[in-house]
């Protein structure tokens, strides 16, 4: 593991000049006394804010987050003006959506400007990196930007609202709001797990070599500038964790005060614990301990948690999805009905599940075992993990077809257990065939240049690793909520 670490980062040395460290470092005390008293703020805004207004807000900022991330791949000109109309129109959106949904599941109206308001709290995440780029920038330029963003993103929404009033004759009760926050924060997740196999899949895990730090600045006034190479790919690896942080932790505030049941309250409380732990994980992957060097001995890179990290990162997905599930007014109003069977479609599912979780961890092994081939020197993969990989996933294909066509044909009419059914059989062929093309590409791959389309079958692999889960995840919450095995079970 050392001799595949000290080649990553001897490769990534040849590939971009490291950034020059501005000053001395922040202290670790420092990062987490800064982490605690954002939280605190975060708490007392979610606490008395509109349920639904957060809920749409880091929706909308969700999707704008993923529009900016696509527009730092410098698409070009024509495409860069193009996404940021799209952004433009993301916010318009999302009060447009407001305004349709009329009132919450309480009956009080959501007010779409509210929306652009919670989207741009989110978005200020962010507003302190592109400040830091912009070196002529006066005393009062930082009010500027805050006003514009919070300007900008009130007008838009409210914008969108008065456009989506017209023509609505009736008022539709919105979703539950814990149940949408839910979906919202699994999707954060989702978008943060294609970030971190773009990583991966770039070999740039270790492009900024500090944390929490990032090249000694505060990781989030980290400038936007020096986001260049692999560097990029790591830093907004980290960008996207801060979202999903907040995100999660404003959901928690959220589903405390709208859900009642206390197995959901607990769940909730799980999710944003290893929320948490995954964030840990993945810098303690870097440095090895808590420390602010940004460099020399204190710094020990560890293979063994970069695994660790990418497997427990799935888990916590397919946790917020089955949260998403269990929050839903479906989940909640539905009667189970008895089903000879029933008992072992449990099983079934929940032995899916393991073997799912197992495979992926022998997929993060083969991927962050191997050693990548350079110039003149060929890469190497153990035995182990490839074959291992290889055997379980064909028996987790046929046993996860043989489960997906079960639910399907024994589903008795209930909808969501047919729905997932056939679109995990849609994601277990689909990912049959994106492995093989990884496999392939991976093994073609003869030096340090990493074709694009190796990055594309690989990150595209292991999303959709993510994606079989957490369909998983949800079709035994699906089971368990439909079906009983006799009268008295």
């Amino acid at each position: 593991m050392h001799q595949t670490t000290a080649q990553l980062g001897s490769m990534l040395g040849t590939l971009q000049t490291t950034p020059e460290v501005l000053g001395e470092p922040t202290s670790v005390a420092m990062v987490l006394a800064l982490a605690l008293v954002g939280c605190l703020l975060i708490v007392w805004w979610a606490a008395y804010s509109r349920p639904m207004h957060l809920a749409l807000g880091f929706a909308t900022t969700a999707v704008l987050w993923f529009l900016g991330y696509i527009a730092m791949l410098s698409p070009g000109l024509a495409a860069g003006e193009v996404l940021f109309a799209l952004m433009l129109l993301v916010v318009f959106c999302g009060g447009f959506v407001a305004a349709r949904m009329g009132v919450d599941a309480n009956g009080a109206r959501i007010i779409p400007f509210r929306v652009g308001f919670a989207s741009a709290t989110a978005n200020v995440l962010v507003l302190g990196a592109f400040l830091r780029s912009n070196e002529d920038a006066g005393r009062f330029t930082p009010i500027l930007y805050v006003l514009g963003l919070y300007g900008s993103s009130v007008l838009l929404a409210w914008l969108g609202g008065v456009v989506g009033k017209r023509g609505s004759d009736s008022q539709r009760r919105a979703p539950s709001p814990v149940g949408l926050f839910a979906m919202v924060a699994a999707g954060t997740v989702f978008l943060m797990l294609i970030t971190g196999g773009l990583v991966t899949s770039y070999e740039s895990g270790l492009a900024v070599p500090d944390w929490p730090n990032s090249f000694g600045h505060n990781m989030l006034l980290y400038p936007i500038s020096e986001m260049t190479g692999g560097i990029f790919w790591e830093h907004a690896h980290r960008l996207y964790g801060m979202l999903v942080g907040t995100s999660v932790l404003v959901f928690f505030v959220v589903l405390m005060r709208g859900e009642k049941r206390g197995w959901i309250r607990t769940l909730g409380a799980i999710a944003l614990l290893c929320v948490i732990v995954q964030g840990v994980l993945g810098g303690l992957r870097v440095t090895g301990s808590f420390t602010s060097a940004v460099e020399g001995a204190s710094l020990a890179p560890s293979l063994l948690l970069a695994i660790v990290h990418g497997t427990f990162g799935q888990i916590v997905f397919a946790l917020l999805a089955v949260i998403a599930v269990v929050t839903s007014q479906r989940f909640r109003d539905m009667l189970p009905r008895v089903r000879e069977g029933a008992s072992l479609d449990r099983a079934f599912t929940a032995a899916l599940c393991v073997l799912t979780v197992i495979q992926i961890s022998l997929g993060a092994c083969y991927r962050h075992l191997t050693i990548p081939p350079t110039d003149g020197v060929k890469g190497s993969t153990p035995a182990w993990a490839m074959h291992s990989h290889l055997s379980v996933g064909v028996l987790l294909a046929i046993f996860g077809i043989l489960v997906c066509t079960r639910a399907i044909g024994l589903s008795d009419g209930v909808k969501p257990v047919r729905a997932m059914g056939k679109a995990l059989l849609m994601l277990f062929i689909l990912q049959v065939f994106l492995g093989l093309g990884a496999l392939v590409s991976m093994m073609m791959r003869k030096g340090a240049h990493i074709p694009t389309l190796e990055v594309i079958l690989t990150t595209s692999h292991q999303v959709t690793g993510a994606l079989i889960l957490a369909h998983v995840a949800m079709l035994t919450a699906w089971t368990r909520r439909a079906f009983l095995s006799d009268a008295t079970d």
